[in-house]
Order: structure tokens, then sequence, then C-alpha cells
């Protein structure tokens, strides 16, 4: 009996073993077919087909067809027929090595428009006067913008900003003009560093909305406290960008 109930469970967890194989092989070849992608590994915008796919990867037909359904499911890629699958979403490099405002990172991909959707002052929380080393209590300029890459929602931008610096941002064009170049110039000095949290979350329902995403898809969150050249907190801002339309890259060194 004994030998019986192992030959009855071999192949269930046999097969199970199979599936789990592929799936991991096909995630690891989406991996490999989205970096092609975003890297202009495809010029004409249309991949090869499975069968050479699976020669040049050494990858099985099925492993082929389930990683593009995961690139499909990205909405990277789609299947037309009588051409293939195609590539249907460009995704903009946003580089993470540069402390550069949104319309400097993209000036090669496009125009930066900002929608304004709320500035003036606010009294800011805890958190943030603790951050821009400001008493409590204290009043801080309070933006928030939907930025657009050429007409497309990109990311929307909320900000806080020190009132003696951010009163003079009330009269200058935050529609066109990257809030970094402003608060240089407001200052008389060039911007120092920025620390900067990067992770995913999920959009809430007016971030959705405003970014025209489904709602709770997942998003890029950039948390970003930018210093002046003599080292003062300036700029707090909470970022949420589409991640299907922005791609973070840098270059790291290691220092021994």
């Amino acid at each position: 009996m004994p030998a019986e109930r192992t030959a009855t469970h071999t192949v269930p967890v046999a097969a199970a073993r199979r599936r789990r194989l592929r799936a991991d092989q096909a995630r690891q070849l989406a991996d490999l077919l989205r970096h092609q992608i975003l890297s202009g590994g495809y010029p004409d915008g249309v991949l090869p087909l499975e069968g050479r796919l699976a020669d040049d990867y050494g990858a099985g037909r099925n492993t082929v067809r389930q990683a593009l359904d995961l690139l499909r499911g990205e909405q990277l890629v789609e299947r037309r027929p009588g051409v293939g699958t195609v590539v249907v979403c460009e995704k903009y490099p946003h580089g993470l090595d540069r402390l550069q405002g949104l319309a400097e990172t993209l000036n090669e991909h496009g125009r930066v428009t900002n929608e304004v959707r709320t500035v003036g002052p606010v009294r800011a929380p805890a958190p943030v006067a603790g951050r821009l080393g400001l008493p409590e209590h204290t009043d801080v300029l309070y933006v928030e913008r939907l930025r657009r890459l050429n007409g497309l929602p990109l990311s929307l931008d909320l900000t806080y900003i020190p009132m003696d610096v951010g009163a003079g941002l009330l009269g200058c064009d935050l529609e066109n003009t990257d809030v970094f170049r402003l608060l240089e110039q407001l200052t008389g000095q060039p911007l120092g560093h920025a620390e900067i949290t990067l992770e995913a979350v999920n959009a809430d329902a007016h971030s959705a909305a405003v970014l025209q995403a489904p709602r709770g898809a997942a998003v890029l969150m950039l948390e970003r406290l930018t210093h002046l050249a003599d080292g003062r907190p300036v700029d707090l801002e909470f970022i949420r960008f589409r991640g299907d339309r922005i791609t973070m890259s840098g270059l790291l060194r290691r220092s021994l």
C-alpha cells in the first residue's frame, strides 16, 4: 500500500515541478526580452517569431509563449494577426545618478508640461517640518502637479518648500518650468544633493484617477529630499510615476 500511494502521487508532483520550472524559465526570459525592448533592441517594434526566440535563447516554445504572455500582461507588447508580437508601450528612462528636474531628465524624449492642481501655504505636518529642518507648525508652500510627457500623464508630484523660498514661486511659471531651476534662481545658489527612496505602492483612488491608471495599479513612488549646495534642505517631494511609462536607471560604483 505505501508503494501504491507513492506511485499515485509521483505523477502530479513531477508535473507540478515541470510547470514551476517552465514558469521560472518564462520569467527569466521575460526579463531578458524586456531589457531588449526597453534598450531599443527591436528598432522596428516587432519581436522575432516564437521559433526564432526559442532558438536564440535556448528555450522551449511553451516557455517563449509564457514569457510573451507576461509581457502582454504588462501591456508592453501585444499580438497582431499577420504581424506578430509588437511593442505597444514606450518606457522613458529616468536616471538616478544625476540631480535633475523631470524636464531636464526627459528633454530628449519630448515636452514635459505641468498641470498645477494646488499651490499655496499649508501648515507643515510634523514629519515634513522635521525633514525640512523647520519648527513645528511652520507654514510651507505646498504644490501638487500632474506632469505630462507629450500629453500623456506621467507623474503626480506633491512638493513641500519652506515659505521663505516658496513665496517667490507663487509668481513663477510653474506650468512650464522645473521647480529645481526656479529654486536655483530664487536662492542664488545651485542645488547640491538629494536623498531618495524608491518603492512600488498601489495607486490610491485619487492618484489613479489623476494619472488615468487602473485603481490599485502599482506605481513607482520616489521620495526625494533635495538640499542646496550649502546643505540646507529646501524641497521635499513625493512623486508617483506610472510604472508602465518610466524606467529608473543609474550607474553605481563600488567603493572599497
